[in-house]
């Protein structure tokens, strides 16, 4: 019988524009379940599919899980999945991989080891959350000092500034400046901040006053009242720099997942891809609403329904919009596919910021780079990339 490996993700992992901490996403979760019957895909008129276009969307990022193909032929070599879960950069991580003809089980495991104490050697460098952190040292300097870092902090702020120029500012690693205005996270207070206090703490956000001087190897932060938080851009840079791990060691079959950005290399020993659900943003824990298969490529997600409240008949989540100081409404959820996650987890939170027409522009302009977003209406959007290939199940579930 043939089983589906369901990993739902957190994110919509979303940096998590809300910035923060180490609690996050409902992220991964692996579940064996039986198999079902296969449904049909939805009627164009259920689901509707758009190009973008030069009409502008105004309106308040996606899931996703591995599902395992089937199983080798009884007669096949037997190779057992060896995984292992963390928590690390504030969400839960998972790796995975298989056995080969050189590698036995335990050669895999002290792989994952190793790929996870990268990940965990990221954290250290990128969290906000231990003053000795290199993030910390800027922002404890900022309007004073450039600080040394090393090459992958620079890395991730520099990639993190093109992002905020290539998107108008949309993605800005300086939305922490705004503080603990909003609380989604493990201090999570169903509260809509003071108006004029939002007002006064967005003008500190500008990632023009971000200063990286890569021959020197420091970053300084123009105004004394302004922070960076990579929440919405580490752990993508993260899971490759696992993945890099796991290749060095000789390993071509495994996947790496950290919250809302998942990595799969290779296929299963049978020779099937995994195929990759798409979440679906009003739906049960777990559940999806579409699907592709994928081999050597990248899945980040952004939704609004995971750090979130709903007040009033209206929803509240962690992906600000710097433009407002409030949360981005243009989007229930948005997934990138990308060649890497650095790419994917890079664009996400632009791209739902955006919203689907600007957001969809932003993806095309980028190689070997697809999204699916579902629009604050709940309408499918579908870049020309992954049209040939996702598999519509049924519309999204709708609601607030």
């Amino acid at each position: 019988m043939s089983r589906r490996l369901l990993v739902a993700l957190l994110p919509a992992l979303a940096l998590l524009l809300g910035g923060c901490p180490e609690v996050a996403r409902p992220v991964l979760s692996v579940a064996h379940e039986p198999a079902r019957p296969s449904r049909p895909a939805a009627p164009v008129a259920e689901v509707a599919t758009r190009e973008p276009t030069d009409a502008q969307h105004a309106a308040p990022v996606a899931e996703v899980a591995p599902i395992e193909p089937p199983d080798a032929p009884p007669t096949a070599p037997v190779f057992e999945r060896v995984e292992l879960e963390a928590r690390a950069m504030g969400t839960r991580v998972v790796l995975a991989a298989y056995p080969t003809e050189t590698l036995d089980r335990a050669a895999v495991k002290r792989a994952l080891d190793d790929a996870l104490a990268e990940i965990e050697r990221l954290e250290a460098l990128m969290t906000p959350w231990r003053t000795e952190s290199e993030l910390s040292r800027i922002n404890e300097a900022a309007g004073k000092a450039a600080v040394p870092t090393g090459e992958d902090t620079l890395a991730v702020i520099a990639r993190s500034l093109e992002v905020a120029k290539a998107s108008d500012g949309v993605f800005d690693i300086t939305f922490a400046s705004m503080g603990k205005l909003w609380r989604f996270d493990h201090d999570r207070v169903a509260e809509i901040p003071d108006a004029r206090a939002l007002a006064k703490a967005r003008r500190n956000i500008d990632y023009r006053g971000v200063v990286v001087d890569a021959a020197a190897r420091t970053v300084k932060l123009a105004r004394k009242e302004q922070r960076i938080d990579l929440g919405g851009i580490a752990k993508g840079y993260a899971v490759d720099r696992a993945s890099a791990v796991l290749r060095a060691a000789g390993l071509s079959s495994f996947y790496v997942q950290a919250g809302g950005d998942l990595y799969i290399a290779g296929t299963k020993p049978d020779g099937e891809a995994y195929k990759v659900g798409v979440r679906d943003p009003r739906g049960p824990d777990g559940s999806f609403f579409a699907r592709l298969p994928i081999t050597d490529r990248a899945f980040s997600t952004a939704g609004d329904y995971e750090r979130a409240f709903l007040k009033d008949g209206r929803r509240y989540h962690h992906i600000i919009d710097p433009r407002t100081g409030y949360p981005a409404t243009a989007s229930r959820s948005v997934t990138v596919w990308a060649k890497d996650a650095f790419t994917a987890d890079a664009i996400d939170d632009a791209v739902f910021i955006l919203g689907p027409e600007k957001g969809l522009r932003l993806v095309e302009s980028i190689a070997d780079c697809g999204a699916v977003i579902v629009g604050a209406d709940n309408t499918v959007w579908i870049s020309s990339r992954l049209k040939p290939i996702l598999e519509v199940l049924h519309a999204p579930t709708d609601g607030t």
